[in-house]
């Protein structure tokens, strides 16, 4: 069933989804992507939505699954972009709140903890065709586990 609607989304955002590639207010971006810890080499997959309320400024909330080696792990982020280019590859600074849960014993069994903090990065947006674009991403995370990280993925123009 979770295949299906996978599928039926991604037909979706292909098929009815404007190929703006701009940054105009009112534009929005559907993020898919993957994380990599520099730290603590913690991998992750996630989804996130970036909504342009004013002109090269853009809100985008996303929530992150990571998988450390032992126990859960998940992260929310909503982070401030401003883009600083236009065109098929656009620059943009990023800053942002933080919300992190993680439960360090296996199989669920412990104390659940929260952290809450902010990051800060750079990252591009890379036009590959009009109806999706490379989404990469370089940031620094305050909240635990602190590290520098990697975001990477798909970025689907609504």
């Amino acid at each position: 069933m979770k295949k299906a609607l996978v599928i039926f989304f991604g037909i979706f955002l292909i098929t009815f989804g404007s190929m703006a590639q701009t940054q105009n207010q009112g534009d929005a971006r559907v993020h898919v992507l993957g994380t990599y810890g520099l730290r603590w080499n913690n991998f992750g997959a996630g989804a996130g939505i970036e909504f342009f309320f004013a002109d090269h400024f853009a809100i985008m909330p996303s929530y992150i699954r990571n998988f450390p080696i032992v126990g859960t792990s998940s992260n929310f982020n909503a982070d401030l972009r401003y883009y600083v280019s236009e065109g098929p590859s656009q620059l943009y600074f990023m800053a942002g709140y933080a919300q992190s849960w993680e439960n360090s014993q296996p199989d669920g069994a412990g104390v659940r903890r929260s952290y809450n903090g902010a990051n800060v990065g750079v990252g591009a947006y890379i036009r590959l065709v009009d109806w999706v674009g490379l989404s990469t991403e370089f940031k620094f995370q305050s909240t635990s586990p602190q590290e520098v990280g990697f975001r990477v993925g798909f970025a689907f123009p609504l």
